[in-house]
């Protein structure tokens, strides 16, 4: 198997390179680039000298920079079949149960009405029969009370104006198509936080057998546009940190060769775009839920948190004041700002209605101003506020609630379908058969994910390495914040957010088990072995799962031989 940077054992750290800053796990080819690669020859044309090259490649180990792997037509061909597994695994019989399971009874309705009018509209008593029978116009002509914001509705309502609202196909392929473009990402972002192309492919099949991954792209829910969108500001934000980083190489390595006092506040870190990206991707999360606020919230203090570190390792004096400036300031603007206005954008529909719930609520509560879009925003604002009430209020009992404790070991998964057949009832051959959907995610990727982010966090503490905490803000967005609802009523299925996070944990502990590019051909070789036939056995579960994720109809000692846990049933 081919690794490239960023695998290699903190024992095997030079003096020398300690003394430089380099990472503990930085690879050779970082270690030996006084000779610049051709990937970096267009950047650094005037920078050529083997002199300037060397001062240059000093203050890259200062800012443990490793070179992306090289171009592969491998690497790419994986991809590709891991995103084409993926639309198999999504797409296959999406529209197989015609029926509106679990919470699609709310956000596919709504997605057909916001097509409709532009805003979410209320039903009559029982419509869901009707609306799966094709009558999808039955809706009343009163806005509906709703306590998530519109984006995701908006994509579901997308994917019915594509098929047709009649269609269980309609309902469910926006969210099975972003699914599929989620493992497409873990495979990048895996490459590129972890510096390696088959580190970065392992992460992509994690992702795309994974169970919970599954389930929600062939369901019409929101949480998987949560997902979906939180892990693409991610990568924007690694591609943000590496072109910063690199700029910041460059301008210390033209002061040191000029022998001149730097800039009060060091490096402009320019425009950066790939920012302002992850400012309207992480805005599009909270269009979605509220829950990506705290995306929003960790991944900005990651990416300051970053620029900080490089600003410190060159060797700026005033890095904590040129970082607050250059970097925390804008930073905030570049993405609570656009993040707050893609936000506002979302309402658009609301806006532009007369008939949205709580559209006159400044008016009825005789705190108007007179002026249109005033009112607008401080009803739109007393809205939220009555939805924030909700949903700190929400304590009731539900039969599959789950306590976040027990989360990350899948310990009370959600129950999203299950139908009971007699003999002869929809293909069953023996006397009782079942057909369940079950939310439940990949046991083994889940447990020995669990394992991976200890030994993540362990190799964070001990080895200073940024990869590991990099995965743990993935985590701390997603899983962190619910830890401090313990006495709310919350789902298991809400763990799709950062499942990319744990794929990515176990994708860089296995890297770890496989060993870098300065390890023995023979522990590469057995790590190897190793990581080739967890991944099967791996594969394999998920195969074994796939009836009770995919609602197929079961013998009933079939369907209890996959719960594996009492609490599963």
């Amino acid at each position: 198997m081919q690794e490239q940077e960023g695998q290699t054992s903190s024992a095997q750290v030079t003096d020398r390179d300690r003394a430089a800053g380099a990472h503990p796990d930085a690879s050779e080819d970082a270690r030996q680039d006084a000779q610049p690669s051709s990937r970096r020859g267009s950047v650094r044309a005037d920078l050529g000298s083997p002199e300037r090259a060397g001062i240059l490649a000093f203050y890259r180990r200062r800012l443990r920079i490793d070179d992306l792997p090289g171009p592969s037509r491998g690497f790419w061909a994986g991809a590709m079949a891991l995103l084409g597994l993926a639309l198999v695994l999504r797409l296959w019989g999406l529209g197989g149960i015609g029926e509106l399971i679990f919470d699609e009874t709310y956000y596919v309705k709504d997605g057909y009405t916001l097509t409709q009018t532009g805003v979410e509209m209320d039903w009559p008593e029982e419509p869901d029969p009707a609306f799966e029978a094709g009558d999808v116009d039955s809706y009343e002509p009163t806005g509906s009370y709703v306590v998530h914001p519109p984006l995701g509705k908006w994509l579901i309502g997308a994917g019915m104006l594509l098929l047709g609202a009649d269609s269980p196909w309609g309902w469910r392929i926006s969210t099975a198509l972003a699914g599929a473009a989620a493992v497409l990402l873990v495979t990048l972002i895996g490459r590129r936080l972890l510096r390696s192309h088959t580190v970065g492919l392992i992460a992509g099949l994690l992702m795309a057998v994974e169970g919970q991954a599954i389930v929600h792209a062939r369901t019409g829910l929101l949480d998987n546009f949560v997902m979906v969108f939180a892990l693409a500001a991610f990568g924007a934000l690694l591609r943000d940190r590496d072109a910063f980083r690199e700029r910041l190489a460059l301008a210390a390595t033209r002061v040191h060769l000029a022998a001149a006092s730097p800039s009060a506040l060091g490096t402009s870190g320019g425009l950066r775009p790939w920012r302002i990206m992850a400012g309207a991707l992480l805005g599009m999360a909270c269009a979605v839920k509220w829950s990506g606020i705290y995306f929003l919230a960790v991944f900005g203090i990651m990416t300051v948190l970053w620029d900080w570190w490089a600003r410190r390792a060159v060797g700026q004096r005033s890095w904590l004041l040129s970082g607050f400036v250059r970097d925390a300031l804008p930073a905030f603007f570049a993405m609570v700002g656009t993040a707050l206005l893609t936000y506002l954008a979302s309402w658009s529909g609301w806006f532009a209605s007369t008939i949205g719930y709580n559209r006159h609520l400044a008016e009825s509560k005789g705190v108007a101003t007179g002026h249109g879009a005033v009112d607008a925003l401080h009803s739109l604002w007393l809205y939220h506020v009555q939805a924030y009430e909700f949903h700190r209020g929400l304590d009731s009992e539900h039969p599959y609630q789950a306590t976040p404790l027990g989360w990350l070991l899948q310990l009370r998964p959600t129950n999203f379908y299950y139908r009971s057949y007699d003999y002869g009832e929809h293909g069953c051959e023996v006397a009782r058969c079942g057909a369940h959907i079950l939310d439940v995610g990949n046991p083994l990727i889940w447990w020995l994910g669990t394992v991976a982010l200890g030994v993540a966090l362990l190799f964070g503490i001990l080895y200073r390495d940024g990869r590991a905490w990099a995965i743990w803000a993935g985590i701390a967005g997603g899983y962190l914040p619910w830890l401090l609802y313990l006495d709310r009523t919350v789902f298991t299925f809400y763990t799709i957010a950062f499942t990319p996070w744990v794929v990515l944990a176990l994708a860089y502990a296995l890297g770890l088990i496989m060993g870098g590019p300065s390890a023995s051909r023979d522990q590469r070789f057995a790590g190897g072995l190793f990581v080739g036939a967890l991944l099967t056995l791996i594969v394999l579960v998920s195969a074994f799962f796939w009836p009770v994720w995919t609602g197929q109809v079961l013998d009933v000692h079939q369907w209890q031989y996959r719960m594996w846990l009492p609490s599963w049933t």
